[in-house]
């Protein structure tokens, strides 16, 4: 059996920056065993399935895997699977909807931009950390902590996000995902994001976490639009907005190949 395998950069303008993700696009499922070996294989922070939809309520479902587990949301992999309907599936409608594990996922093309609409999770004051979280962090001074899914731990500045060096062993060992964020220099907020739990050290660009993200500084910030910086060594950058229980996301892909894989039928 033959499948197509597209790699694209996610939440990048360039090539060689933003968030890699590969995208298989199928007619019908794989064995799931075999989707996990497929993304362990690729080797990238995700790798996303998406199979036409038999129905008229969505256009295709989508799964998304790390090298380690399957997860529920992915933003980055959900913007690489929407730049490939759009562009070299022969897809004509405005708007593209996704069946997801969160629930259905719509995305558009507006303003040499695609936009993700997904949920709003608001993370709330979080009074049980890990022990260790400080350590986890390099020592680093923290001015709150927060949580939704993942931990969100908010630091002084952008110069402590960007200087931040984490023990990824300690974080694995707290079992928690953790976004670490500060208000932006030239942006309105700048984050970082260390999953080991799901075998990915630091995301390079991390649409979930903005989920989070948005909500909690347009609440700080008092805005309902505000642009994003995550600053891993890649880089990205993503254009927000809160609206009510959604958020919207939004950036550019780059191409970077195409190719094909072979597995037993």
């Amino acid at each position: 059996m033959t499948k197509t395998l597209y790699h694209v950069d996610a939440f990048a303008n360039k090539l060689f920056s933003g968030n890699p993700a590969a995208v298989v696009p199928l007619t019908a499922w794989l064995n799931e065993a075999v989707m996990q070996k497929l993304a362990f294989e690729n080797n990238l922070s995700e790798t996303a399935f998406i199979c036409e939809a038999n129905n008229k309520e969505y256009d295709f479902e989508i799964r998304w895997f790390t090298p380690q587990v399957e997860i529920n949301l992915c933003g980055h992999a959900t913007l690489a699977s929407a730049f490939v309907v759009f562009n070299y599936l022969h897809f004509d409608k405005p708007e593209i909807s996704f069946n997801s594990q969160s629930g259905i996922l719509k995305v558009t093309k507006e303003d040499g931009l695609i936009k993700m609409n997904f949920p709003s999770w608001e993370p709330d004051e979080f009074n049980d950390p890990p022990v260790n979280l400080k350590d986890a962090l390099g020592g680093i001074d923290i001015k709150g902590i927060y949580k939704n899914r993942d931990l969100l731990v908010q630091l002084a500045d952008e110069d402590a996000v960007q200087n931040c060096v984490p023990d990824f062993s300690l974080i694995r060992n707290t079992g928690y995902k953790i976004i670490i964020t500060a208000p932006g220099k030239s942006v309105d907020f700048v984050s970082r994001f260390f999953a080991p739990t799901a075998g990915v050290d630091e995301d390079p660009v991390t649409g979930l976490a903005h989920s989070q993200l948005i909500p909690f500084w347009s609440k700080k910030l008092d805005k309902t639009n505000l642009i994003a910086l995550q600053l891993s060594k890649r880089g990205g950058t993503i254009y927000c907005e809160q609206k009510g229980d959604r958020v919207i996301m939004a950036g550019n892909c780059v191409f970077y190949m195409k190719g094909e894989f072979e597995i037993e039928d």
